[in-house]
């Protein structure tokens, strides 16, 4: 019950505003690694939407008792790991 009452108290003092490094560019040579980062992400994302069908259809066809949960599970880490890549860029500034 308490988790209920401090969660707004956490939201309101996480920081909204995302870092600016600055307005300088990326240095000479790095349009190689951009681009594998891009490729990675699209990789990723393409992961994440496949692991959620895949839970999904699971739960879908499911028709024995008590394994709701072992499908719920798995859609729980599919989406966990969506928030997870689509935050990747902002966590990585938040430790930095």
């Amino acid at each position: 019950m308490y988790l209920i009452t401090a969660l707004p108290d956490l939201l309101s003092s996480l920081p909204l505003d995302v870092p600016d490094p600055g307005k300088g560019e990326a240095p000479p040579g790095s349009d190689g690694l951009v681009t594998i980062l891009k490729w990675v992400f699209y990789i990723a994302s393409a992961m994440c939407v496949l692991g959620v069908l895949i839970a999904g259809g699971m739960m879908a066809v499911s028709v024995q008792r008590g394994s709701g949960g072992e499908h719920v599970s798995r859609l729980g880490w599919a989406l966990g790991g969506c928030i997870v890549i689509g935050a990747a860029s902002g966590l990585v500034a938040a430790l930095l």
